[in-house]
């Protein structure tokens, strides 16, 4: 398994196994992007909010590669239409088809019914081959599979070992949605923990490398984010080793609803 390693959607289209986010990514976007997909990487997440969409287009073209071998997932926010924004974020972005649009979050107060149909016209018009959610709780993806019959290919959500939701794992497990999993470090914040540092000494690794594969063997799709090379070259270094199944269930404990900002909203109390 490497970088460039896929699952099967329950589309029965192919997604990378991680990606490299572009939140904040507003300096030298293209350049980076380009040396990423370089380097290795093929699935580059970004959002028509992050300011990121222009430069990532640009990397795309610079960096050779076909188009089809790429994975692009993008956004449309709230309180957009949904099928205008999509419109708009491929322009944006020079191209002619995303590979995954996601609603970012739900509307306050409701499940987005409406947003959900604007994708759903967007894949049936061929903008987007598949079409997903973020920061959806399972009740909330229930509801737009009840009104449409549409369901999602992936919730991606905040996870790491300090705030997830096993509960949610299994929701989306037996509906044949792949978690994908943001800021899946902490955002740097937890990468000092002493369990992650024993744990991941012992296979020769970073915490941030373990983060990374502990995900993998979860079956979720990790979305990293890095800037310098080095990061960008050690987030990729994660499919030499594999994590213990006793390790996983010291890894799994530590979990405490932590989130790196602030909350985890897919979780139902």
């Amino acid at each position: 398994m490497n970088a460039q390693s896929t699952i099967i959607l329950r589309s029965g289209r192919e997604m990378p196994v991680m990606g490299l986010g572009t939140w904040q990514l507003t300096k030298d976007t293209a350049r980076t992007i380009c040396k990423a997909l370089q380097m290795g990487y093929r699935m580059i997440d970004t959002s028509g909010d992050y300011g990121t969409q222009t430069g990532i287009g640009q990397g795309f073209r610079d960096s050779g590669l076909d188009r089809e071998d790429l994975y692009l997932v993008t956004k449309v926010e709230e309180t957009e239409d949904a099928y205008e924004s999509t419109l708009e974020d491929l322009r944006e972005l020079g191209m002619d088809y995303a590979d995954l649009m996601l609603i970012h979050r739900p509307p306050e107060d409701e499940v987005g019914l409406d947003l959900w149909e604007g994708l759903i016209r967007a894949k049936k018009e061929g903008f987007a081959r598949d079409i997903g959610v973020s920061n959806y709780s399972a009740d909330q993806i229930q509801a737009l599979i009840d009104a449409t019959g549409e369901v999602p290919v992936v919730n991606q959500i905040e996870w790491s070992p300090f705030g997830h939701d096993m509960a949610t794992l299994g929701y989306c497990q037996e509906n044949g949605i792949i978690i994908q999993a943001y800021s899946p470090l902490t955002r740097q914040e937890r990468l000092d923990d002493d369990t992650l540092q024993r744990i991941a000494s012992a296979y020769g690794k970073t915490p941030a490398q373990l983060l990374i594969q502990w995900n993998i063997q979860l079956g979720n799709v990790p979305i990293v984010k890095a800037n310098s090379e080095e990061h960008l070259r050690e987030d990729l270094d994660v499919f030499d080793f594999s994590i213990s199944d006793h390790d996983m269930d010291e890894i799994n404990s530590l979990n405490e609803q932590y989130s790196a900002l602030g909350s985890l909203p897919y979780v139902q109390h």
